[in-house]
């Protein structure tokens, strides 16, 4: 199957617009950022093709849609037959009554299980929580601020478009969350279980990440500024991501295919690299910071 990345873009966003979806909503049914969507859909970059089969289930084509060799004059009537016909896509997400409006800001919490919590809007602030479960949890879209996380369990949960701010997040659980275009910003991370989180766009600055698991994790346009990194292990696939004025304490980037990521900074001496590969432009980067190159492979 022959594939373009403008084409394929062209199609995507054609097939999406049919099917009334927004790029966020794409976005958040693939699992990767909105402006990765975006990029696609100008052109910019292609989706690998996993990821590929998976939009052509959602938007209801066949994978041979995307081909340049497909005919692109596909009737209404075909396409309506494909999308009936395409998987349905199931949600996790706890459906709730309507009017509920809790406000769990200001308090102490300690052993309780608040699993498939939501609608809080925004009402979760200034709090102490310890060994809590919020597992399968929809705390997207709010504003986290000046919290204290002791022991608590948030696998499988959304915190997309979160903003967590000034908190402090100590042997906590996050595996499989959903941090897609989170901001962390003045916090403490340490001793946290990220593994297969995927944080697709999330920014973290003027932060501290510490001793944390990141084990399977997915980093696409993810950005860190004015950060301390220690004792953590990056691998798997770093693609489009920033470092930017960021110290670094025992990092190791292992197994790791890195591309197109900025390093900006005078502290990159603290990276280690172990059986890595590298663009061109990101072993620049790396190389102008004084990094130890050692474990590096340029990609052909």
């Amino acid at each position: 199957m022959m594939l373009n990345s403008k084409s394929v873009g062209n199609k995507i966003s054609t097939a999406r617009k049919k099917n009334n979806l927004s790029q966020a909503d794409l976005a958040q049914q693939v699992s990767i950022s909105s402006q990765a969507v975006g990029k696609w859909e100008r052109g910019e970059s292609m989706p690998d093709i996993a990821t590929l089969n998976r939009i052509a289930e959602i938007l209801g084509v066949d994978l041979n849609y995307f081909s340049e060799t497909f005919k692109s004059n596909v009737s209404e009537s075909q396409f309506e037959t494909t999308k009936k016909e395409s998987v349905e896509i199931p949600t996790t997400k706890l459906k709730t009554s309507l009017g509920l409006n809790w406000n769990m800001s200001s308090g102490n919490w300690v052993n309780a299980d608040f699993s498939g919590l939501n609608n809080l809007k925004d009402k979760f602030s200034t709090s102490n929580m310890k060994n809590c479960k919020f597992i399968g949890s929809d705390l997207s879209n709010l504003t986290l601020k000046s919290n204290n996380i002791l022991g608590c369990d948030f696998s499988n949960s959304d915190l997309r478009n979160s903003k967590i701010q000034t908190s402090n997040l100590d042997n906590n659980q996050f595996i499989e969350c959903l941090l897609i275009d989170t901001e962390f910003s003045s916090s403490e991370i340490k001793n946290c279980n990220f593994s297969k989180a995927n944080f697709s766009g999330v920014e973290l600055k003027t932060s501290e990440l510490k001793k944390c698991i990141l084990e399977n994790a997915v980093w696409n346009l993810s950005t860190f500024k004015l950060s301390h990194i220690s004792d953590v292990v990056f691998n798997g696939t770093i693609d489009e991501c920033s470092f930017e004025n960021c110290s670094f304490t025992k990092v190791t980037f292992k197994n790791a295919t890195i591309i197109n990521t900025f390093f900006k900074g005078k502290r990159l001496k603290g990276i280690q690299f172990v059986d890595c590969h590298v663009d061109r432009i990101t072993y620049e980067f790396l190389k102008n910071g004084k990094a130890d190159l050692t474990g590096l492979t340029l990609l052909a």
